[in-house]
């Protein structure tokens, strides 16, 4: 036969001799096939009495189809008037022809993924093979279409949203950036113009650090647009193929689901990806002091911004930390607390003996202490000794040290001020009052990772202050 069939013609040709039906008859299936092509298939088939194209059984003699000999017949006639093209006759694209055989591809091999016409299911290559019809593959590569088009759809959303926090973190850098050198600029100027040299060496410490995070975010943000467009490219091809109708789809759907089902990992913010703001200004007049040899104020712990959350306002040295009701608009990045109102302290510690005071005052709600460096900081988690805490806490008017279950401290005097005293070598973290040296609580706990100075507040009239401590060339250690 031809190898471009009209509409009409493929409809009226039997599947087994390619020809114009011949006494057609039905089976119960409903495909149609001529009588005596049929009785020669089954004569070579013993007693298996299937259909030729769906292979259901078939218990019972099929049916003479009237209509369709009536169709048939008819068809002949209009062909024996003329060889023209009759008015409105469609034909069939050479997409859905076999180019082996020239017959329609009306079976899908399920076992070779490709569409075959039905004497390629009776050949040597395809027999035996599981197939279904070409309407349903279509079906079949349509809904994994649609699966692979929602993935990257998600895809796409989840690059948006990291390309938000990273254009969010570009900007929080400047804000960073200009608040350390407001900082820096008043300290500076306490030490008079023979310090002009110290200044102007971190203030291009300062932009070099900037630029270079702002310049890694900017690269990252470069990364989300390519991943988007690229995301974007393979959802608008899925898109067009899926609009595409019958064997056509097939036909290209190899390399779209391959390029759209191809692994693309998702966005993670990298740690480390702010200023060190701590770096720059913790403690800044004392760095200076020790080049100056000169009497300097020092603060042991410097809050950490990069960890504080939303919720916190630190005090402009990074001594102090009080509650608010209003959150602000910060970078999600993975080191700070959030929901939790807590912040560590900027430096860690693994070894050696270390101790702060801090001013409590007239807080109601507050937690110090330390905690590991791999405490989560996501989630709202108790700070008890088996979430990576070694803390006191105070809470409706009652003391309390963060053990499992919780002891309950019975204290005579209530402490302005807490000094912490941290012992890594010995494995205890100690609580006094400095006012008359009075013990509150120590922990003996193995200091197997790094642990931070940690503070949690719950009250927005009166903030936890790190003490200062009076230095010469060192600072005065309390133990």
């Amino acid at each position: 036969m031809a190898g471009r069939l009209s509409l009409p013609e493929a409809d009226l040709s039997c599947s087994i001799c390619c020809e114009i039906f011949k006494d057609p008859v039905v089976l119960k299936c409903s495909h149609s096939f001529c009588s005596p092509c049929l009785q020669q298939y089954w004569s070579r088939r013993g007693r298996n009495r299937d259909c030729p194209l769906c292979r259901t059984q078939s218990l019972d003699d099929p049916v003479p189809s009237l209509a369709l000999k009536n169709l048939c017949e008819s068809y002949v006639s209009m062909e024996s008037e003329g060889p023209e093209e009759k008015e409105g006759e469609l034909y069939c694209d050479p997409g859905e022809m076999c180019p082996l055989h020239g017959e329609r591809l009306k079976l899908f091999c399920l076992l070779d993924k490709e569409p075959i016409c039905v004497v390629c299911h009776t050949s040597r290559k395809h027999k035996q093979h599981d197939c279904c019809p070409v309407s349903e593959a279509v079906a079949d590569v349509k809904e994994k279409m649609k699966s692979a088009l929602s993935s990257l759809q998600e895809k796409r959303d989840s690059f948006d949203k990291m390309k938000k926090n990273y254009e969010d973190t570009v900007a929080h850098i400047q804000v960073q950036a200009q608040f350390v050198e407001r900082r820096t600029r008043e300290e500076f100027e306490k030490l008079h113009s023979f310090l002009q040299a110290e200044e102007e060496a971190r203030m291009e410490a300062l932009r070099s650090d900037k630029e270079q995070k702002s310049r890694e975010m900017k690269q990252k943000i470069e990364e989300m647009e390519r991943n988007i467009a690229s995301v974007s490219a393979s959802i608008r091809a899925l898109e067009e193929e899926m609009a595409l109708e019958d064997i056509s789809v097939l036909h290209k759907c190899k390399r779209t689901l391959a390029s759209a089902n191809s692994p693309v990992e998702d966005p993670v913010m990298a740690p480390a990806a702010l200023l060190d703001v701590a770096k720059y200004v913790g403690s800044l007049a004392f760095r200076v002091w020790e080049k100056m040899h000169k009497i300097v104020k020092y603060t042991p712990v410097t809050l950490d911004p990069n960890t504080a959350a939303p919720w916190l306002i630190l005090s402009d040295d990074l001594s102090s930390v009080c509650d608010s009701d209003e959150k602000q608009r910060l970078p999600d990045n993975p080191e700070r607390f959030d929901p939790d109102t807590a912040v560590l302290g900027h430096e860690g510690f693994t070894s050696g003996k270390h101790a702060w005071d801090v001013n409590v005052g007239d807080n109601t709600a507050w937690v110090v202490g330390v905690a590991k460096e791999s405490v989560v900081r996501k989630e709202k988690v108790s700070s008890v000794l088996v979430n990576g805490y070694l803390c006191v806490y105070f809470y409706h008017k009652m003391y309390f040290a963060g053990t499992s279950p919780l002891t309950r401290l019975n204290l005579k005097k209530n402490p302005q001020r807490v000094r912490v005293l941290l012992d890594c070598d010995k494995g205890k973290v100690s609580f006094y009052n400095p006012h008359d040296n009075t013990h509150i609580y120590t922990f003996k706990h193995t200091i197997s990772e790094k642990v931070f100075p940690y503070f949690w507040v719950g009250c927005q009239q009166c903030p936890l202050t790190v003490e200062p401590q009076e230095v010469s060339v060192k600072a005065v250690e309390y133990c």
